[in-house]
């Protein structure tokens, strides 16, 4: 069984510039005030119309981000609407075969240290679920049907596409003490991630 950490990595991420232009070109749309565009205009517009949440401007720009976490949290990332989603699927996914290393992969939750008794009661299960899941494989049961012995620490993959204003939502829901702490984890990864890339578009989110 091999553990891991959570990351976040952007894998559709437009040029910062870019995206500000497209946005200042559709938001002046609304006001007809096209002549008003220069060279460094479009930072100062994008933050007028989110200082005044006119939000809907910032859909016409997008980013796709790869979140690496654990089945519980994958289970709070894909509730979120207007957003396009690919997971790792238990179904097809055979953890017995050699592309997986012939063993499971968990995520440690963040609330247990490695010096913790809590940590080695979890791992300890997460070995024994391993430990079912190959048995029932070499039952002949299908990864489908095996799958239902393993934990939620499992390791996932997911894919999400959304515009800027449901990252912006993303943010201000999973970012803030009272989400669930591996939840938390993912999400400020992503928005420290966003603000360096990003940041008249997440600068005002504090959490």
């Amino acid at each position: 069984m091999k553990i891991i950490e959570p990351s976040v990595k952007l894998i559709n991420a437009p040029d910062y510039k870019t995206l500000l232009t497209t946005i200042e070109a559709a938001g002046r749309t609304c006001y007809k005030s096209e002549d008003k565009i220069t060279d460094g205009s479009a930072e100062k517009f994008v933050r007028g119309i989110i200082k005044r949440g006119h939000e809907a401007v910032i859909e016409h720009g997008s980013l796709t981000v790869r979140f690496i976490c654990d089945r519980g949290v994958s289970h709070e990332i894909v509730r979120h609407r207007l957003a396009a989603f690919c997971q790792e699927s238990t179904r097809y996914c055979n953890y017995g075969k050699e592309g997986f290393g012939g063993e499971i992969t968990v995520i440690r939750p963040s609330t247990f240290a490695k010096t913790d008794s809590t940590y080695h009661i979890w791992k300890r299960s997460c070995e024994h679920a391993e430990v079912a899941y190959f048995d029932l494989l070499n039952e002949g049961c299908t990864p489908q049907e095996a799958r239902s012995v393993l934990p939620n620490s499992l390791k996932t993959e997911v894919v999400m596409t959304a515009d800027l204003r449901e990252w912006r939502h993303f943010c201000r829901m999973r970012c803030p003490v009272a989400a669930h702490p591996d939840m938390r984890v993912v999400a400020n990864m992503l928005l420290t991630l966003l603000k360096q890339t990003y940041p008249v578009f997440f600068e005002d989110i504090e959490v």
